[in-house]
């Protein structure tokens, strides 16, 4: 029922499955995003019934359904083995029932513009209607005004229109089906039940899935993140592409597995130190690739490209060495969130005077999710206890930092 697009191939690397939202194909919706993952991920998509490269639905099928779907298209892949999952909409539905019946398959999930249960039974069934009567073509319009936060479809008229292609091309019955099967479902009782680590995104201006429904989630499974994009609605792959394959990155160095090609066992006694070192570059490898991700997601592209750019013979060491245990061993742990983790750092380089440091880590506090009242109290803490001077000082570098950003992001909305 459900065919796999591969995305990236990276054969031995952690399997990443990617799923559409209603209308769209998985490459109209993904491709942009995933061309900018830092993370060496087999990334696949699949595509809804009747929509991009699957075949049409002879029958009704139900979110259970699709998400049987995937797992029996996961075992083609890679027959038994766990995995990531990414899912928009429809998408982020069936990775919510993934993660209900087959909790032992995905390690950590992504969740976009999506809800445990979307809309009302009665607008999915009327859309149906519609659909069967009209085709796609009739909820053209009305995806625009969905889809896109205001301005987009102006600022960026090919992606725009490689999404609404997919749309029209869609096998009416088949899209028609899906909505009745968002219709049905409501797992809003059963978020609780959800053990695998879950970041759930929520574009501010998205209408058919508000923040509010990406918050419940986020705040009722057991392990969950809410990040909000301001200025994009529905379609956050598409709208903001690095920005979410950041956060992608972000989430899954974290809580994914670390992958890569394991080593067949039964070695020759006198290769097995050869073995063994080649393993332990693998890992610090895979340490060094995860920290980088993640320093690229919290300092941001331009300040990592400069300091990469400025790296010597003499410097390299010491970039490598920040760069594997500062952000791969350090900045990835599961025990305290970015957010907890940008407090304490701040709170460090208040204390010890560090105001070039404290400067990019104010930047990085806001990238992470503080809020300027947030910054403000941590600063007021270490008035406290690191000394009035040293606050003032940094009051002062925190409110430069601040407006500078406020200044870019009225230049530009997605700064």
């Amino acid at each position: 029922m459900l065919t796999a697009v591969t995305l990236h191939e990276s054969p031995g690397r952690p399997l990443l499955l990617l799923g559409p939202s209603l209308g769209t194909s998985i490459e109209s919706l993904w491709a942009r995003c995933v061309a900018q993952l830092r993370g060496d991920f087999h990334v696949v998509g699949w595509d809804l019934p009747g929509h991009g490269r699957s075949a049409p639905a002879p029958s009704g099928f139900g979110i259970a359904g699709l998400a049987k779907g995937v797992l029996e298209l996961a075992d083609r892949v890679r027959p038994g083995e766990s995995f990531l999952y990414a899912g928009v909409s429809v998408g982020g539905a069936v990775g919510l029932q993934l993660l209900l019946d087959a909790p032992q398959r995905v390690d950590a999930a992504v969740l976009l513009g999506t809800g445990a249960k979307i809309g009302e039974s009665a607008g999915w069934r009327q859309r149906a209607e519609t659909v069967r009567a009209d085709g796609t073509r009739a909820v053209v319009a009305g995806s625009i005004q969905r889809w896109f936060a205001p301005g987009f479809p102006e600022r960026e008229p090919e992606v725009v229109e490689s999404l609404l292609d997919a749309l029209r091309a869609a096998d009416p019955e088949s899209y028609s089906l899906v909505c009745e099967a968002l219709a049905t479902f409501d797992v809003r009782d059963r978020l609780g039940e959800i053990a695998a680590p879950v970041l759930a995104i929520a574009g501010a201006d998205d209408q058919p899935a508000p923040p509010s429904g990406l918050e419940l989630i986020a705040d009722t499974v057991r392990n969950g993140r809410l990040v909000v994009f301001e200025g994009v609605a529905h379609l956050a792959p598409a709208e903001c592409p690095a920005d979410v394959a950041a956060q992608l990155d972000d989430h899954f160095a974290l809580f994914g597995k670390a992958g890569g090609e394991s080593v067949a066992g039964g070695q020759a006694a006198d290769g097995a130190a050869g073995v063994a070192i080649d393993a332990g570059r693998r890992m610090l490898d895979d340490v060094r690739a995860q920290g980088m991700a993640v320093r690229r997601a919290v300092l941001g592209d331009a300040h990592v490209d400069r300091a990469v750019a400025g790296t010597t013979p003499f410097t390299r060491d010491f970039q490598e060495l920040i760069t594997a245990y500062a952000w791969g061993e350090i900045w990835t742990r599961p025990g305290l969130d970015r957010r907890s983790r940008s407090m304490i750092t701040m709170t460090a380089l208040v204390a010890l005077g560090h105001h070039e440091e404290l400067a990019m880590h104010v930047r990085a506090a806001r990238t992470n999710g503080l809020t300027d009242d947030e910054i403000k109290e941590v600063l007021l803490q270490a008035a406290i206890y690191c000394g009035v001077p040293a606050a003032n000082t940094a009051f002062r570098i925190a409110q430069r930092v601040l407006d500078e950003m406020d200044t870019a992001r009225d230049i530009d909305p997605r700064a």
